[in-house]
């Protein structure tokens, strides 16, 4: 009886392909089908002109379908590109999705996988006085009840209040380490760094993908090589990626790229090198010898790549302009270092050194302020602020972040536009916003964050592979899917085949476009036309249909 039912299944299955080759009808429903757009599978092969058959939340048929095939509903894709929808590898993306699940900047973007936890940012774990914290705060920005201690708990929220992307997260390494040892620049004891190998465990059974390090920014810049190789030993023993910011990434970025490859080469593990750049004018020459470093490093075996984002302005907080030291310990240990005259001098100098390397302060303007009593210096640069108030930058800049309490973004303007160039085109970087899901409306429409945040992938999609010419449309597209997919081990994502989950993408080629800018960036692109994920369409000739079909993703 069996092998009866395999033989006319076999036969079955012959005729129904037979009859998709020659355009015949079929009895097959499908939920969705997606006519005459070219598609791109989400690897570097060249497209074609077929149809999608989408049943539940999976691909069924990819194949040229009949005119008269059922569906619930048809979209005609002609003269469009159909895509895998895009995985951000790098975002830094958590509470936001709670505030504003729809995830507007991103999924208009054809963003349909956020990977956030990124720099050694995590929303978790957290002890008591950490918990205390994050309510007050959730409470006071987004008049939200919600507190969480750990992965499982934050990944609980998320899903309860559901998304509409798919949604996945490291575990930072600044916060792991915040909850085991403190905020202060000290050696773990061999019984600490044994409690934050067995943290960093539990948060990757939760789900964690791996380890996040931002070792430009405290606490994690406190933490020597061998403490990040043994815990890129746990998370290569659970095939996990370690991600870093590294410790430098502008005058000494060599020796941290040396570093990270050290740390990977100890201890086995998976490697993505965050934000790949040279910054100030006096290391741009550095960048081809920085990519011949990580490409002699895949040749002796290790799994390495990088991400970037296609603009030549870094974004980041304030108080990288204070030095390491001072930035020891909780937010008021921090300001009242800033209070200190015995400090203050000290603190100035070195922030006055970090502007003159990226070339003067008006190289770096406010991003963004956390009250509304300071919101009028945004868009500004930090020259134009000094000289509002009639004051000295480096004495704007620590009055500022005492008013703010610490909390202040900058964007600074350092890298090369040709470098950019370099960097997107090769072979081992993948593209990544470095931003955050917000809307131009509500409470994450507030401030100017960095254009990455709306703009990222339209940006190479149009300017750079169209207008450019910088890469191919199948590689700039396989980046974007096919290629960060097999970097997170992401099982039936990334790529367009039979049996994968329907997270697509379809935009015009010869009009889409970033339309977010420095100085007016809340601002939706152009020619993102649909966007569907796991089978649901939640982008709709560009508009938002308020479906949230995203899926927490947990490494398994």
């Amino acid at each position: 009886m069996d092998s009866i039912t395999r033989r006319k299944f076999i036969k079955t299955s012959t005729v129904t392909s037979i009859g998709l080759s020659m355009g015949c009808s079929i009895k097959t429903h499908f939920d969705l089908v997606i006519r005459n757009g070219l598609v791109y599978n989400g690897t570097k092969n060249k497209p074609k002109l077929v149809d999608l058959g989408i049943i539940g939340d999976k691909i069924s048929v990819i194949d040229k379908l009949p005119k008269n095939v059922s569906a619930n509903t048809v979209l005609d894709a002609e003269g469009l590109a159909v895509s895998p929808g895009f995985i951000d590898i790098h975002t830094h993306t958590d509470v936001e999705l709670i505030v504003n699940p729809k995830a507007e900047s991103k999924i208009r973007q054809g963003v349909t996988t956020e990977v956030a936890g990124n720099c050694g940012f995590s929303p978790f774990p957290y002890n008591v006085e950490d918990v205390k914290e994050l309510h007050d705060r959730m409470m006071k920005n987004y008049n939200l009840d919600l507190k969480w201690k750990n992965l499982k708990e934050f990944f609980e929220i998320i899903e309860s209040h559901k998304t509409a992307l798919n949604y996945m997260t490291f575990t930072g390494h600044g916060d792991l380490r915040a909850y085991v040892i403190g905020k202060n620049d000290v050696k773990p004891t061999p019984d600490q760094l044994q409690k934050m190998q067995r943290v960093l465990e539990e948060s990757m059974d939760y789900g964690s993908i791996g380890l996040s390090t931002g070792l430009e920014y405290s606490p994690g810049s406190y933490a020597k090589t061998d403490e990040l190789i043994a815990l890129c030993q746990t998370v290569a023993s659970k095939n996990g990626l370690y991600a870093t910011h590294m410790r430098n990434e502008d005058d000494t970025v060599e020796e941290a790229i040396k570093e990270a490859l050290l740390i990977a080469e100890k201890s086995g593990v998976n490697l993505e090198i965050s934000h790949f750049k040279a910054c100030n004018k006096n290391n741009w020459h550095k960048i081809e010898n920085m990519l011949e470093l990580i490409h002699n490093g895949r040749n002796r075996g290790i799994d390495v790549h990088a991400d970037r984002y296609p603009y030549h302005a870094w974004g980041t907080g304030l108080t990288s302009f204070l030095p390491l030291w001072s930035r020891q310990g909780n937010n008021d240990e921090v300001i009242s270092r800033l209070q200190d005259k015995k400090l203050i001098s000290k603190i100035q100098s070195y922030s006055q050194s970090r502007a003159q390397r990226i070339g003067g302060w008006n190289k770096v303007i406010i991003s963004n302020c956390d009250s509304d009593v300071n919101s009028h210096f945004e868009g500004k640069s930090i020259l134009e602020c000094a000289e509002m108030t009639s004051k000295e930058p480096s004495r704007f800049i620590l009055d500022l972040l005492v008013e703010e309490k610490n909390g202040v973004g900058v964007i600074g303007f350092a890298m090369s536009e040709q470098n950019l160039q370099k960097v997107l085109s090769d072979d081992l970087v993948m593209i990544g916003s470095d931003g955050t899901a917000v809307a131009p409306y509500g409470k994450l429409g507030k401030n100017k964050p960095h254009p990455r945040y709306y703009g990222t992938f339209p940006r190479v999609l149009g300017r750079f592979s169209r207008d450019n010419n910088w890469m191919n449309l199948q590689t700039a597209i396989y980046k974007m899917t096919g290629m960060p997919a097999m970097k997170l081990n992401l099982k039936q994502r990334g790529v367009l085949k039979k049996g994968y989950f329907a997270d697509i993408t379809i935009f015009n080629p010869d009009s889409v476009i970033d339309k977010a800018t420095f100085t007016n960036p809340h601002q939706y692109p152009e020619g993102i036309e649909y966007v569907i994920v796991n089978g649901k369409i939640v982008i709709d000739k560009s508009e938002h249909t308020g479906i949230l079909p995203g899926r927490v993703l947990r490494q398994t």
